[in-house]
């Protein structure tokens, strides 16, 4: 019997590996690759053959470590430190220098930040497409599918010249501009606002007009920061005028890294499937050093404590400063933490370079997590159901952590004015005030409660791509039809002619027969 079980296990393997597809990867660092990695290594557990392009510059993609899947790494004119430098560069500007005022206070640094940004991805997808013995080598590989980040572009360039599906992963784009402009997701500033607005689904008549304004500077930005050089470089390369926006807009699914346990409710299309917290799973057990140190906890449980990957560590005075207050709570603390040790640490607090962030949020002894509002560890937090304590600092952070407290899961402080009075509270609110582990737990019944597991529907529709050949019957005909058509503005102006040449004709209708009536009645007053 074990023989005919183990016999059929291998035929299952070598059928599901010989129908397997091929996909060619462009990637996107840090968090990014992370999540993008989870569904490569699922996708190369079912059989299907996936080549990672890794630039010689690659910071955590990388091709020297074990892995299920190829990769075909291509030249670049950066170093890795450079690349590096690059990514802090633009989180530290983001972080500590933007003016957060208004919207206006900070556009030219945003402009900055935009340009340096786009210019080197823009640079790392010139170094792949005009490689001709690359690009040579690629269309000879015979792919079934191109998969990429929407927030890093090339994908879509590489799918028009190999001819090949298109399927993007993505969190979101600045503004949801790309999902929106280009891939015609409806999102009505009424009711829906914008990515780093900080604000829920229920608004103000002030707060619409703030939504509107973000709304209105974010199709600003994606026209006029970004657009015109890509457009540029894509009709270069095709030799045939084309633009950034028409080549996303050929996407065939969109995969986003969210679910309604997150976001507000907003009209959908066919094409867009939610997957947040695909890298999410249960918790397993803990190193024993570390088991050691939360079960020393007693009652009183643990706080998780993590600024993400990319921030290695903070000022002596800030981390001081957060030192103090873990040292006053009862918990036991667990900080990720890569600097120089706070002087004021408490005997409470253990510092790790690196922590298993999902196994010790599982743990039943853990009560909150202070977290920099990462969406990975935002969907870490939720699918276990763990309150939150925000400490956002760039990019999506403080609109996640702003999501996460309209839910009632957590509470935010500023970490740049933050005192160790303002953790003490923050912790001892999320810890004793029930409502929050409540609401958290809530989050979590609502993630777990689908038909489908989040990993297993992206890979679904990977496949369904490489099935089908692609997935056009999915995309709407709002990208056939240009701006004027979209919004029915031809259909509007005809009607009002219409309606103003009925007008007219009624008008002159009238007229006449009034002139005739008075010409008839003059004449018969002669007669």
């Amino acid at each position: 019997m074990s023989k005919t079980r183990d016999s059929l296990l291998l035929l299952f393997f070598y059928f599901s590996c010989a129908s397997g597809g091929q996909l060619l990867v462009w990637p996107m660092e840090y968090s990014h690759w992370i999540n993008l990695k989870t569904i490569l290594n699922e996708l190369a557990q079912r059989g299907h053959e996936v080549t990672v392009l890794a630039s010689s510059a690659s910071i955590l993609v990388d091709p020297n470590e074990p892995s299920a899947f190829k990769f075909e790494v291509y030249p670049t004119s950066f170093t890795k430190k450079e690349l590096d430098m690059h990514f802090m560069k633009w989180v530290k500007t983001w972080t500590y220098d933007l003016p957060k005022s208004t919207l206006w206070a900070y556009d030219s640094k945003m402009q900055k930040i935009y340009h340096e940004y786009s210019d080197t991805v823009q640079k790392l997808c010139e170094d792949v497409v005009l490689n001709q013995k690359l690009m040579k080598k690629l269309q000879r590989s015979r792919y079934d599918v191109v998969l990429g980040d929407a927030i890093s572009p090339c994908a879509e360039l590489l799918s028009e010249l190999l001819n090949l599906p298109l399927v993007y992963s993505l969190r979101f784009t600045t503004g949801k501009t790309y999902e929106k402009l280009c891939g015609g997701l409806i999102l009505p500033p009424s009711y829906v606002p914008v990515i780093i607005s900080e604000l829920s689904d229920k608004m103000t008549f002030m707060e619409r007009v703030t939504n509107m304004l973000y709304y209105l500077y974010f199709d600003y930005a994606f026209e006029t920061f970004n657009k015109k050089k890509w457009d540029k470089f894509y009709s270069e390369v095709l030799g045939r005028p084309t633009t950034l926006c028409e080549l996303m807009g050929k996407a065939d699914i969109w995969l986003i890294r969210n679910y309604w346990d997150f976001e507000f409710p907003h009209p959908f299309l066919p094409n867009f499937e939610f997957v947040g917290g695909l890298h999410c799973k249960p918790a397993k057990p803990l190193p024993k050093d570390i088991e050691e140190f939360v079960q020393s906890s007693g009652e009183d449980g643990i706080v998780v404590f993590s600024l993400g990957s990319m921030v290695q560590n903070l000022t002596e005075e800030r981390s001081n400063t957060i030192a103090s207050a873990l040292a006053q709570i009862p918990q036991k603390v667990i900080w990720r933490f890569n600097g120089k040790k706070p002087e004021k640490l408490g005997s409470n607090t253990q510092l790790l370079k690196w922590i298993p962030q999902n196994d010790l949020l599982g743990h039943p002894k853990t009560k909150a997590f202070i977290t920099h509002g990462g969406g990975n560890g935002i969907y870490e937090a939720i699918y276990h159901g763990i309150p939150m304590v925000g400490l956002p600092m760039f990019v999506d952070q403080p609109d996640n952590i702003a999501h996460m407290m309209a839910k009632g899961a957590a509470v935010r402080l500023d970490l740049n004015t933050l005192s160790s009075t303002d953790l003490f509270n923050a912790l001892r609110t999320v810890i004793n005030d029930p409502s929050y582990k409540e609401n958290a737990m809530r989050l979590s019944r609502i993630h777990h409660d689908q038909p489908v597991k989040p990993l297993d529907r992206a890979v679904f529709w990977i496949e369904f791509v490489m099935r089908h050949k692609g997935a056009k019957h999915l995309r709407a005909a709002a990208h056939d039809l240009t701006w004027y058509q979209y919004h029915s503005l031809d259909v509007i102006g005809f009607l009002l002619a219409c309606v103003a040449s009925a007008i007219y004709v009624t008008t002159r209708c009238c007229l006449f027969c009034c002139w005739k009536l008075a010409k008839t009645g003059k004449k018969g007053k002669r007669e």
